[in-house]
């Protein structure tokens, strides 16, 4: 099976992110598109595993397998979160629908650190363009901007929203370079701190509701199981297939 072959038949949940999903799209934005595919479970009973994510098979197409997904949003890793909170769902199957109802159960005041920490480290690629160039780039002083206001109101609503909505205005002047990159810094600067003030006060628990999610991943492993075989037979096919424990 190759690795097109599983986000193309596997596929549970998959949506617009971007620009597009943020409300930032102009004229000439790409459309990006993310997803999550289940990998038949007799594929891991092989010594080569199926891919933790798969680029493709479509233009700015990026898929991960529901595991490494999982793992990734457990991490509040802010790519993976954002997509599950994407406001343009393109698809989603029953598991698909069931794993955006855990949405909550990621979310935690972990999301502090991987959030700003993120900001930080893109903050440092701007001022080394800045160096190097005498500009910053703008595109990408917008995804920071961005992010920080994100993570603010995330840490104090506990509501993750991906839709600029008011902002998008001033979001598209910096963009196009007609805001003086001082101001652009005092505001991160800003967001930051506000971010920072934000988190004692949170309603986002301490921790993701890890067993919730690691029983959402037991049962799509085990019903996976119960319905398909290495060789894309039938059910009662790969219990041929199964491990089998050696007796010394």
């Amino acid at each position: 099976m190759q690795p097109e072959d599983l986000v193309r038949d596997h596929t549970i949940y998959s949506c617009v992110m971007g620009s597009r999903a943020f409300g930032l799209a102009t004229e000439d934005s790409d459309t990006d598109r993310r997803g999550v595919f289940v990998a038949p479970t007799p594929l891991f009973w092989r010594f080569q595993k199926p891919p933790t994510h798969v680029d493709g098979p479509l233009p700015e197409q990026f898929s991960w397998e529901l595991e490494r997904f999982c793992e990734l949003a457990l991490r509040a890793d802010p790519n993976v979160l954002e997509c599950l909170h994407s406001p343009l769902v393109e698809h989603a199957d029953d598991r698909g629908r069931e794993l955006l109802a855990l949405r909550g159960a990621f979310l935690s005041r972990r999301v502090h650190t991987t959030f700003t920490g993120y900001a930080v480290a893109q903050h440092r690629r701007l001022a080394a363009a800045l160096r190097t160039h005498g500009a910053p780039r703008w595109k990408h002083a917008v995804h920071l901007l961005r992010l920080l206001l994100t993570a603010r109101d995330l840490l104090r609503t506990g509501e993750l929203t991906l839709d600029v909505g008011a902002e998008r205005d001033h979001l598209l002047a910096v963009k196009r370079g007609e805001v003086p990159w001082s101001e652009v810094e005092s505001r991160m600067t800003r967001l930051a701190t506000e971010a920072e003030h934000a988190l004692p006060r949170s309603p986002l628990p301490a921790e993701p509701d890890q067993r919730r999610v690691a029983d959402f991943l037991h049962r799509v492993r085990r019903d996976s199981a119960l319905t398909a075989a290495p060789d894309g037979g039938h059910a009662q096919d790969a219990a041929v297939h199964a491990p089998r424990t050696e007796r010394p």
